[in-house]
């Protein structure tokens, strides 16, 4: 049986890591390739480090915090925002990301996950894709750009499907509701898009305790969790989410 993965992400903010909820009243919390090494030596499966307003501000990625993150960890390291081109992509592999994360800049240049597989292989193209309820939308769920600021016309089920055709070897699935909120992790949206996607989806906002990891890695039917908050606060360790995870029958790399 395939193993389930825990992964931390580090939402960075000129330069710090930074946590808010529903993707708003963001924070600091600290020094970001500190805070990746200590993930790192709690037995992190992976890493995601998102620049959550190089969108919004028309720049490419932090080469240099990437590479200064990349030399202290040891595992798959996905990186995203203002990766706008083929060249962004290069970069920041070169830089020491295995796999990069398009969210914004795949929804307004879809043509970019199709370049970015053809070139660098499907494995290393992550779709990114923040969501939230709408009964307009056909599934239910509206995909968002810039930090879940902009609304767009994409339904969130159209939308994943597509971006796996054009060639994207994963997803991450955002639900904005439950971003920060530490009240678990949006099941029907998560299951809905991991019935309907043949790669890995990685769910992602409202994890608060280890029975939201086992509840979206079992009902939603998840390959992935995403945390933050969970083990920004100090409250939980990998470790010990892995620990209960592995007691529930979740299987796990421990």
């Amino acid at each position: 049986m395939l193993k389930k993965r825990i992964i931390v992400c580090l939402d960075v903010k000129d330069g710090r890591t930074t946590k808010g909820v529903k993707f708003q009243n963001n924070i600091d919390i600290g020094e970001p390739v500190e805070m990746a090494a200590e993930y790192y030596r709690q037995g992190v499966d992976e890493l995601v480090f998102y620049d959550i307003i190089a969108s919004a501000r028309g720049r490419g990625p932090i080469l240099d915090l990437i590479s200064r993150v990349a030399s202290q960890v040891f595992i798959p390291f996905c990186v995203g925002g203002g990766i706008g081109t083929v060249e962004d992509i290069r970069s920041t592999i070169l830089a020491g990301a295995e796999k990069v994360s398009l969210n914004s800049q795949a929804v307004k240049n879809p043509s970019l996950i199709t370049e970015g597989a053809r070139i660098f292989g499907n494995q290393c193209i992550v779709l990114g894709m923040d969501a939230a309820k709408d009964d307009e939308m056909p599934s239910g769920y509206r995909v968002y750009i810039n930090g879940g600021r902009v609304k767009t016309d994409l339904d969130a089920l159209e939308w994943a499907k597509k971006a796996v055709d054009l060639g994207a070897g994963e997803i991450v699935l955002n639900s904005i509701d439950a971003d920060g909120t530490k009240n678990g992790y949006e099941i029907n949206l998560t299951r809905m898009i991991a019935e309907n996607v043949s790669v890995p989806v990685i769910a992602s906002g409202g994890g608060g305790n280890p029975q939201h990891l086992a509840d979206v890695l079992k009902e939603g039917k998840a390959d992935a969790a995403l945390i933050a908050t969970m083990v920004h606060s100090g409250q939980y360790t990998v470790n010990s989410i892995k620990q209960d995870l592995q007691k529930q029958g979740v299987p796990v790399r421990l």
